[in-house]
C-alpha cells in the first residue's frame, strides 16, 4: 500500500543527477519522479555562490509547484551553496548529496580522502567540512576538476581524451596517498571506466548516489513505497531539450525517457 502517492522531486544542472535518480528508482521502483535539469544554465560548478543559489531556489520552486512530497538535490553545487536555503524555502523535506556521500566514504576506513568535483563545490568547502565533522581523524585534499563535467555531457565516460583529463587531474592525489576518492559532483559517476583505469584498484571510488538512495528510506520511510509492485513513472523536465541529453539518459537509465518536456523556470 502507498504511502504517499505523491512525487520525489529531483534536480541538477544537467545529466549528472540522473545517476542518483537511477539509484533511487532501483531502491525504490514503485514511487513516481520529476526530474528537473536546468540545461539551460549548466555548468552550475563555474558559477558565483549567489547565482547557484538563485537557480538551486527557482530549481526548487518550480517542483514544489508540482506538489512534490520529497526534494533531492542532485547536484553537488547545488548541495554545497544553497541546500540550507532550498531548505528553509520549501514545505517538504529537502535531501543534498554531500552528507550521504561523507558518510558513505568514511565507511570505507580510509584514513587519506581525496575529493574531486566542480570548482564550486571544492571552493565552498562542503565536503572538507563535513569529513573534519564526521572524521576529524582522516586526512583531506580536495581538487577541482572542471573538465570532467563537459566529458560526462559528451558522454565520454570511457574514452582515452578522458582517461588523459583524468590522469592530469587525479596524480596529485595518487602520489599524495589517497586511499578513498570522493566523486563530488553527480555527473563524474558516468567517467567511472576512466576514472577506475587511472585512479587503479586499490582506490575506493565513493559517488553519493546510492547513498542517498539509503538516506531517504531511512530518514524518511513514512513517505516511500519499497515496494516492487507496480513501476512508477518518471517525468523529465529540461530548461532546454537536446539529442545529447536523450541520448544520455537513454543509456543511465536503460531506457529512453516517455515523459519528457522542455519548461521554463
Amino acid at each position: 500500500m502507498r504511502v504517499n502517492s505523491r512525487p520525489i522531486g529531483i534536480f541538477d544542472s544537467g545529466v549528472g543527477g540522473l545517476t542518483v535518480l537511477k539509484a533511487l528508482r532501483e531502491r525504490m521502483p514503485g514511487e513516481h519522479f520529476i526530474y528537473l535539469g536546468d540545461t539551460a544554465r549548466l555548468p552550475y560548478g563555474t558559477k558565483t555562490s549567489d547565482t547557484v543559489r538563485r537557480y538551486a531556489l527557482h530549481a526548487a520552486s518550480h517542483l514544489n509547484g508540482q506538489r512534490v512530497k520529497l526534494l533531492v538535490v542532485a547536484c553537488n553545487t547545488a548541495s554545497s551553496f544553497a541546500l540550507d536555503e532550498v531548505a528553509a524555502a520549501s514545505p517538504v523535506p529537502v535531501i543534498g548529496v554531500v552528507q550521504p556521500g561523507v558518510r558513505t566514504a568514511l565507511v570505507t576506513g580510509a584514513n587519506r580522502v581525496g575529493v574531486i568535483g566542480t570548482e564550486g563545490t571544492i571552493r565552498s568547502a562542503a565536503y572538507q567540512t563535513a569529513l573534519a565533522s564526521l572524521g576529524p581523524a582522516v586526512k583531506v585534499r580536495a581538487l577541482p576538476c572542471p573538465l570532467f563535467v563537459p566529458l560526462a555531457e559528451e558522454g565520454w565516460g570511457d574514452h582515452p581524451v578522458t582517461d588523459q583529463i583524468a590522469r592530469h587531474y587525479l596524480t596529485p592525489l595518487l602520489e599524495w596517498g589517497a586511499q578513498t576518492m570522493i566523486l563530488g559532483c553527480t555527473h563524474y559517476p558516468l567517467l567511472r571506466p576512466s576514472l577506475h583505469r587511472v585512479a587503479g584498484p586499490d582506490v575506493r571510488l565513493v559517488d553519493s548516489a546510492s547513498a542517498v538512495a539509503e538516506a531517504v528510506v531511512s530518514d524518511h520511510a513514512e513517505l516511500i513505497d519499497t515496494s516492487h509492485g507496480i513501476q512508477g513513472e518518471v517525468h523529465i523536465q529540461l530548461t532546454d531539450a537536446s539529442e545529447r541529453f536523450l541520448r544520455i539518459a537513454t543509456a543511465i537509465l536503460g531506457r529512453e525517457p516517455q515523459h519528457l518536456e522542455v519548461v521554463d523556470i
